[in-house]
């Protein structure tokens, strides 16, 4: 079974056969970002208290990280963005399915990643619990 794989920049670190990096920039990688602060950045600049209560961005209980890999699941589900149309899925499971993938969030925390293993081998997307 396919799996992610913390992707790392140390000396002599290779990637394992079988791999393909979903980090950004690649065509795969997430585009909601953590700020410094720990805030979700989202892509298109709109903030505001009901976005972020809509969103669950008012919950302190839940981490950052928690926050983006569920609006990137959002991003490609049924209510998604066109860049995941039937055309961009099958894509996806072709370029992705069976494959392990490199991000380099750590493998204890939620990660963008965890969403395309699930599409990239034939289920549904799911939110982050």
């Amino acid at each position: 079974m396919p799996e992610r794989i913390q992707q790392r920049r140390t000396g002599g670190w290779r990637k394992p056969e079988n791999t393909v990096s979903v980090a950004r920039p690649s065509r795969w990688g997430n585009p909601f970002r953590i700020t410094p602060s720990g805030l979700t950045d989202f892509p298109w600049q709109v903030r505001s208290p009901t976005v972020d209560h809509l969103l669950g961005l008012h919950d302190t209980e839940r981490s950052a990280r928690e926050h983006v890999v569920e609006l990137f699941e959002m991003h490609v589900g049924p209510m998604g963005s066109f860049e995941y149309d039937d055309e961009t899925l099958a894509k996806l499971r072709h370029d992705l399915g069976g494959k392990n993938l490199m991000c380099f969030c750590p493998l204890d925390q939620p990660c963008h990643a965890d969403v395309l293993l699930e599409l990239a081998n034939g289920g549904t997307s799911h939110a982050v619990p």
